[in-house]
């Protein structure tokens, strides 16, 4: 059985989180997407007004995989829940529970947060982390469509009359 930890991320942690960010980037075919660097993330993770959340998952004191969340809104419910933009754990490390307990020390945070929701997307082609969420309880959203501005659709959209 594997000794997994998971602590939150620091600033010292901000080379570990660019690494695996580009694995991950590496793994959904999108390399060439990744726009940040490691000066970026520590900035936007530890900076003046950091708004996303990192958590770095060890196996035996070895950094394997990190998650990267933030909070939202539903005014339905009137509560807080949060976000889970990144989830990934390098493939060597795959199976022995370090994505599990993350997505585990998510869900123990919303719940005492008293959060109504924990919610992430995953890509349509990727079968095992489809198949590993819905193992875990989770329900895909299939009557959601995802919509995003971004690049220069989202600047032509905010500075258009």
């Amino acid at each position: 059985m594997a000794n997994i930890q998971i602590r939150p991320a620091k600033p010292e942690d901000s080379g570990l989180i660019y690494r695996f960010v580009r694995e991950l980037a590496i793994y959904e075919k999108a390399l060439e997407e990744v726009a940040t660097d490691e000066a970026g993330l520590r900035e936007a993770l530890f900076g003046a007004k950091p708004l996303a959340h990192g958590l770095i998952s060890e196996i035996d004191a070895q950094p394997v995989g990190f998650a990267i969340y933030f909070y939202n809104f539903s005014t339905w419910l009137g509560k807080y829940g949060i976000f889970l933009e990144d989830l990934y754990v390098s493939p060597e490390y795959r199976g022995h529970g370090a994505g599990k307990a993350l997505l585990q020390h998510l869900a123990k945070q919303a719940v005492a947060e008293g959060c109504g929701r924990f919610e992430w997307n995953v890509l349509d082609w990727n079968e095992p982390s489809i198949k590993f969420y819905e193992a875990c309880g989770a329900v895909a959203m299939s009557e959601w469509i995802g919509y995003r501005l971004s690049g220069d659709a989202l600047t032509a959209f905010a500075t258009s009359e």
